[in-house]
């Protein structure tokens, strides 16, 4: 198949911009973002810039998916454990780099839609949970690496550093909403020692707590996701 004009300009734009990892633009070139994309933003899909996808969230602009993804130096027997599945996009390219890919969603019906999308993509290789990212995922599963797509006020969840391999490797936005926000990597050194380093400036959805209820969700937004 011979990609759109659209995702051609697209990767030229990302190879531009600093990202030469030829596995990441490839995942990259491979996913379709228009398809995780609300249909009244069709004419964006392929800028670079986030998108809104509903309740209150986004897609990341493509730099920071590939940016995140290229960090994360992710190998293919890596399992890699996502928070905030969101529209689904980042997981689909990392599932192109993975083994596996677990990725929890607080809200319910945007994981509804990802994993419609994950169907119709035949990515067999992620495992989609409904939950409060802030726990990580439910039993004594370790990843080797971890990607959070909203930003902490503060520390890391305690949860996922206690989920991260010794050697792996988490991407988090750390910083308050409306307030400067830091993209940094953990690295686990030992079990009780990380390592942290700095990246860029970014700007994420804050990362909450729990599972909103089904009927905290008003008709508007639940027609928002598809309209």
């Amino acid at each position: 198949m011979i990609p759109d004009a659209s995702v051609i300009r697209l990767i030229i734009h990302l190879r531009q911009a600093g990202i030469t990892n030829t596995d990441v633009l490839s995942a990259m070139e491979r996913t379709p973002r228009d398809f995780f994309i609300p249909p009244h933003f069709q004419d964006h899909a392929y800028e670079d810039q986030a998108v809104p996808i509903g309740l209150g969230q986004t897609i990341s602009q493509p730099y920071i998916v590939a940016y995140m993804t290229d960090c994360l130096k992710v190998e293919k027997n890596h399992t890699v454990l996502e928070i905030g599945t969101g529209s689904g996009y980042q997981a689909a390219v990392l599932a192109q780099l993975a083994r596996r890919v677990y990725t929890i969603e607080r809200h319910k019906p945007l994981l509804e839609l990802a994993e419609q999308r994950f169907h119709e993509l035949k990515l067999r290789n992620i495992t989609t949970l409904a939950g409060d990212g802030l726990k990580g995922w439910p039993g004594e599963q370790s990843f080797d690496r971890i990607i959070v797509t909203a930003a902490c006020e503060g520390e890391p969840p305690v949860a996922l550093l206690a989920q991260m391999k010794v050697g792996g490797l988490m991407i988090i936005p750390v910083g308050a909403q409306g307030q400067a926000q830091t993209l940094k990597i953990y690295k686990k050194e030992s079990e009780d020692v990380f390592g942290v380093q700095n990246l860029l400036p970014v700007r994420f959805v804050p990362l909450l707590p729990d599972v909103p209820r089904n009927n905290s969700y008003t008709e508007h937004d639940l027609e928002e996701l598809t309209a």
